[in-house]
């Protein structure tokens, strides 16, 4: 067993005084004393909190990140921008998803996030043909999440049209295609790499790339409990495609199949009626967010006090990863909702009115929901995946525990993370990652490759 006394830690019931964390060789928490002493020579810590699970990446776009801010002839938009990045996705090798990856966990880890869920659909060769090893691109974000050491839920994703109405997939989306069946032997020899680290779910891209039969069928064919993820009404030319093949917007088609539950999270969810929001929140799915992406390709603002006032779960992801940060996509979360509503202090309820710790503690437990795993507490049977502050930053510096969120959320640039571990391992040390030179060093010489295309 492994100990960490805490000076203040941000348990589920709100911040506690003096307690002692222990876990065991596995990672997993075992117990929580509450009033204790330190003991001589034991580790401490003055805040701790859980770590959080960055619900929604596409790893290989990092390497992408400030290489499209260029404007165009005509209006740039999401679509524009997506044309871009299908013609990046068809020159990444195995290799270079790995070195990707693994520079972007290592970010993540650094900034506070330590799980993630890859939502992965470059399944073939830049021919489009499917590997030798079916699943040799997914081994490969596997791998990288272990040379960081985050943890992961693998969504290999179901990628069969490229519109409405089974439109045939163009050719810059070769890398991408996938049947249910082909998905389905996808996750059968993903299996063996399920641990505690590890988790396999699966992906139907959206409603333009999977239709409802699929989804129906892949869903029922999953082994109970796992993740389902899916992008969802995040633009409107979206939702007015949805509305002339079907007659109804995506999410209102969605939930009229009556499949959601809390295994589901919607990613984006941008462009809602009022009985969408409370549809979404009433299933108990998760919706999945990304506020920083969301901006950079001007997708709009989610309706965030409707879907609180409903009972809403909701996490944060970092998707295209213009930022690794898990303060930038909370901070820009409540700022979006103020330029949207022009208000301030947003994101709370009656029962937790700082804006800070309401969406820390609620971006947790969604985050912890869409991964499948047993994430987002400091309480027994859940994963020791802790993030430590840097008590000596002046912005911290003496300061009393229930205003360290707001502080850390709204004040300033610097990384107050001082170290990170997962499954009770130390990967991030005085804010830095414990392989950082190596998986800078391979990073930098991918990128020198990208380079030259």
């Amino acid at each position: 067993m492994t100990t960490l006394f805490v000076h203040n830690a941000f348990l589920p019931e709100g911040w506690t005084k003096n307690i002692r964390l222990q876990w065991d060789a596995k990672g997993d928490i075992q117990s929580i004393e509450n009033d204790v002493s330190v003991r001589p020579g034991e580790p401490q810590a003055t805040y701790v909190l859980p770590g959080m699970c960055n619900l929604h990446s596409h790893a290989f776009q990092r390497a992408m990140a400030g290489m499209t801010e260029i404007a165009g002839d005509s209006k740039d938009s999401f679509w524009t921008w997506r044309d871009l990045m299908y013609r990046y996705a068809l020159h990444i090798s195995p290799k270079q998803m790995q070195a990707i990856a693994a520079q972007l966990y290592a970010e993540c880890l650094r900034h506070g996030y330590t799980a993630v869920c890859e939502f992965h659909y470059l399944h073939r060769d830049p021919a489009g043909k499917m590997y030798a090893n079916p699943v040799e691109m997914a081994q490969r974000l596997i791998a990288a999440a272990s040379q960081s050491g985050i943890g992961i839920t693998m969504l290999p994703v179901l990628y069969s049209y490229a519109d409405f109405n089974a439109t045939p997939l163009r050719e810059d989306q070769r890398r991408f295609t996938t049947n249910v069946d082909e998905i389905l032997l996808m996750v059968q020899a993903l299996e063996a790499s399920r641990s505690h680290q590890v988790e396999v779910g699966v992906a139907p891209h959206s409603l333009r790339a999977a239709s409802i039969d699929q989804i129906r069928e892949l869903q029922q064919a999953m082994p109970a409990g796992r993740p389902v993820h899916i992008h969802i009404a995040e633009q409107i030319k979206e939702v007015e495609a949805c509305l002339a093949a079907s007659g109804r917007r995506p999410v209102e088609l969605l939930l009229a199949s009556g499949f959601v539950d809390q295994r589901w999270c919607l990613v984006h969810a941008t462009h809602l009626t009022p009985g969408e929001v409370a549809g979404i929140a009433n299933s108990g799915a998760v919706a999945g967010i990304c506020p920083t992406t969301e901006a950079n390709l001007g997708d709009g603002f989610f309706d965030l006090p409707d879907y609180i006032a409903a009972g809403g779960r909701f996490g944060i992801g970092s998707d295209s990863h213009v930022s690794h940060s898990v303060v930038e996509e909370l901070r820009w979360l409540e700022y979006g909702q103020r330029l949207r509503l022009q208000g301030r202090n947003i994101a709370g309820n009656a029962q937790q009115k700082k804006v800070g710790d309401f969406l820390w503690q609620s971006a947790l437990q969604g985050g912890a929901q869409a991964s499948g795993r047993r994430l987002g507490k400091l309480a027994p049977g859940y994963r020791a995946d802790l993030v430590v502050l840097d008590d000596t930053h002046p912005n911290l510096a003496g300061l009393p525990s229930g205003d360290v969120l707001n502080t850390w959320i709204f004040a300033g640039n610097d990384t107050l993370v001082r170290d990170v571990y997962v499954g009770g391992k130390q990967v991030v040390s005085n804010g830095r990652h414990c392989q950082q030179a190596q998986i800078e060093s391979a990073y930098i010489n991918c990128m020198r490759e990208l380079r030259t295309l």
